[in-house]
């Protein structure tokens, strides 16, 4: 699978919301995710776990102009915990993320709006690209999300959560 993807600094979630809701973005489920990210020597490899249930990603990401175009894969998992002492133990541990997560959507496009523990109020727009489609043909409506949202240049940011935490934690080690 592969989706195109902008992530963001946020000062005002529910103002964000109000802005993706009036361009017809429909709010579908508030998740409260704990994201383990192991090492690996390419990509990255995370368990994800909620409510829901849990499920291994494995994605790797690539610039594509000022947004990224990530493959992926996921498979479900039944036993989260103890494939999380698995994998820790074989690959070590990196990080783990905390976050809240309110999810909307529109068509093939998600726009996620995250309570990060220890870092604060981020949004993402991921736009899921058909196999059959070149990624480009989503840049223009992902461009246009952000215009919307008033989403500024300098409140992008190009790593993942565990990318802005893991110095945080190694500066109190």
């Amino acid at each position: 699978m592969r989706n195109l993807e902008a992530k963001f600094r946020l000062d005002d979630l529910d103002l964000t919301r109000t802005r993706a809701e009036a361009i017809g973005f429909t709010y579908r489920a508030t998740l409260i995710q704990r994201d383990t990210f192991f090492a690996v020597p390419h990509g990255k490899l995370k368990l994800r776990e909620e409510a829901s249930g849990a499920a291994l990603i494995h994605y790797q990401r690539s610039p594509e102009g000022v947004l990224e175009l990530s493959d992926y894969a996921i498979v479900r998992v039944l036993d989260p915990a103890g494939l999380r002492a698995m994998l820790g133990a074989a690959l070590g541990i990196i990080a783990q993320v905390h976050k809240r997560r309110t999810l909307l959507l529109r068509d093939n496009i998600r726009v996620h709006l995250d309570e990060v523990e220890g870092l604060g109020s981020f949004g993402e727009i991921e736009a899921v690209i058909p196999e059959t489609t070149q990624a480009e043909a989503h840049r223009s409506a992902v461009d246009e999300i952000l215009k919307t949202l008033r989403i500024a240049p300098d409140d992008r940011i190009s790593v993942s959560y565990f990318e802005l935490i893991r110095p945080r934690a190694e500066s109190r080690g």
